[in-house]
């Protein structure tokens, strides 16, 4: 049988304070991108990548994600039939059925590392992939799906790579120094963790998304607190690599990144889509001419 990837980890038990107030009660992976949530687009690239266990690793005041992706309230689908909106009866059925989703709470120290290694009772011994809730990728085959391809065919670790072409950002992400193995598939040598844009290796950022062995648990559990104190994934992947695991970088052909957990570019995002949503892009393309700018 063909190796597969069942289970996808979204950690979502962060506090968004880049987003406060607007955080303070309200999960960052809830914020709206013109009417759907940012986490429903996660989702929904993990299952249009052949993936139906949703695995979301969630912390205090994240209760509103799992509502929203429970079965539809009966007050909400008798407010629906009275008003003859059965288009969104059929919307938002459809969410609570289009995977099976398993929540847990995050334990342990702070870091990105610690809802991964949180998520270790329900993966069990085999390989998974790991998506942030706060951020998605819109490509083309989806990108899981074309990380998967990739991860068949070499195994190890393979995370997500896109090109950064503004030279000053460079410094906001990871970059990769690597070697080509084939066509969009790179074995990373080293990650550089946010180079000034002159010391960069190279303008491949690896972020985003993962698929992990399951050695990345006794990895965690064993790494000592990193920068800020906190437990970070890439340090546990670089535990990985040492052992001789290959790591890889999957970039991601005919994808944008949408980084909705930073404020300009969440706005961004919302321009973007709003002007291809089918309701109001019309009359939002209108308003944004008349703009006085």
């Amino acid at each position: 049988m063909k190796k597969t990837i069942t289970k996808v980890v979204i950690p979502a038990a962060g506090f968004g304070t880049r987003f406060l107030p607007q955080t303070k009660a309200m999960p960052k992976e809830m914020l709206p991108i013109v009417d759907k949530p940012v986490i429903q687009y996660v989702v929904e690239e993990a299952v249009s990548s052949g993936v139906k266990d949703i695995v979301i690793v969630t912390g205090s005041s994240k209760r509103p994600i799992e509502d929203h992706f429970d079965t539809p309230t009966e007050d909400l689908l008798r407010n629906l039939k009275q008003g003859n909106k059965e288009n969104y009866i059929q919307e938002v059925n459809k969410i609570a059925e289009m995977a099976n989703f398993i929540y847990i709470r995050q334990k342990g120290p702070y870091g990105n590392g610690t809802p991964v290694l949180s998520s270790e009772p329900i993966i069990g011994n085999e390989s998974f992939a790991v998506m942030w809730g706060d951020e998605f990728i819109y490509a083309q085959p989806p990108r899981l799906k074309q990380m998967i391809t990739a991860w068949q065919k070499f195994g190890g670790v393979m995370i997500s790579g896109v090109r950064i072409e503004e030279k000053d950002y460079l410094s906001r992400y990871g970059i990769a120094e690597y070697e080509p193995v084939e066509d969009n598939v790179f074995k990373i040598n080293r990650i550089v963790e946010k180079p000034k844009p002159d010391e960069a290796p190279s303008n491949l950022a690896t972020h985003g998304a993962y698929i992990l062995p399951p050695e990345i648990f006794q990895a965690l559990k064993n790494l000592e607190p990193g920068k800020g104190g906190e437990i970070w994934l890439p340090d546990a992947i670089n535990v990985l690599k040492n052992q001789g695991i290959p790591i890889y970088a999957c970039e991601i052909q005919d994808g944008k990144y949408y980084d909705t957990g930073n404020k300009l570019e969440y706005m961004k995002t919302i321009v973007e889509f709003a002007l291809t949503h089918k309701e109001i892009n019309g009359e939002f393309r209108k308003f944004l001419k008349n703009l006085d700018i």
